[in-house]
């Protein structure tokens, strides 16, 4: 079942929340942009989610009828599946130019109709994509949390899908809405973005081109959306938030292991 982030006249854009089984991985979103008889995937996932996502999808969109399988970065839970849409639609992956010849190391080399025709590589200052008679534009992110980072804008609706940035990490199963009071959402943001993001320099330069943009809503791949004021508020916090390289120091990089590694518990 998706969540309806816009609808107008043959527009639409979608989110699914919920594909994520208990903890079999991190919960995270999926989005579907359609125009007309023309579609667009925003982080498709991993094998994981190729199945279920496909059966949500057959609500709203026949495989044939998605054109764009839109890629913010490079992770397994971004476009682990990217195999499967290669093969059962004509779909054209689009990433940065940075992971051009990294994704295709997902792809079983006995494949047909996989290589390098399937991709649109978008240079780093960011790309205008064709979807129909309208367009999803691709925005630079480098360095939030990929070095070669996209946020995608939808401007018919206005909905910016953030990739990453901006990310909650709450439970599956949370119910999916736009975030109402974000100091009490603040917590699940902030250990996340203080190791993901490179550093502040970066998140400021991409904060600014945000409000410059002014998006109706901002829509990450995991955890809640959020618009007007709390909306506001996020990117007031993100602006200011040291992360990544502004809190590395020595006692960061020593040679000498002081603790065995703990085994995993996902």
């Amino acid at each position: 079942m998706g969540f309806m982030l816009h609808t107008s006249g043959e527009h639409q854009c979608i989110a699914f929340n919920d594909l994520v089984r208990g903890e079999d991985g991190v919960q995270a979103n999926q989005f579907l942009v359609k125009h007309g008889n023309h579609s667009a995937l925003i982080d498709p996932g991993g094998s994981l989610l190729y199945t279920p996502l496909v059966l949500a999808l057959g609500r709203h969109v026949r495989p044939h009828q998605i054109d764009l399988v839109l890629c913010s970065h490079q992770d397994p839970d971004i476009i682990g599946s990217v195999d499967k849409w290669l093969l059962y639609t004509q779909a054209t992956v689009v990433c940065s130019k940075l992971w051009g010849r990294f994704v295709p190391h997902l792809v079983p080399h006995y494949m047909e109709n996989a290589g390098r025709e399937r991709y649109l590589l978008v240079e780093d200052e960011g790309a205008r994509i064709e979807l129909g008679s309208t367009e999803i534009i691709a925005l630079p992110a480098h360095f939030l949390h990929s070095v070669g980072n996209l946020s995608f804008f939808d401007p018919v609706s206005r909905i910016l899908f953030s990739g990453d940035i901006c990310s909650g990490l709450v439970s599956s199963g949370t119910p999916y809405g736009f975030v109402e009071d974000f100091e009490s959402y603040r917590p699940c943001m902030e250990g996340f973005h203080r190791r993901y993001m490179a550093g502040n320099r970066a998140v400021r330069l991409w904060v600014d081109m945000v409000r410059e943009l002014d998006p109706q809503m901002i829509v990450p791949q995991h955890g809640m959306p959020f618009q007007g004021e709390t909306q506001r508020a996020m990117l007031e916090w993100l602006y200011g938030l040291p992360c990544g390289v502004d809190l590395m120091g020595p006692a960061n990089y020593r040679a000498k292991v002081l603790r065995p590694p703990v085994p995993a518990n996902f």
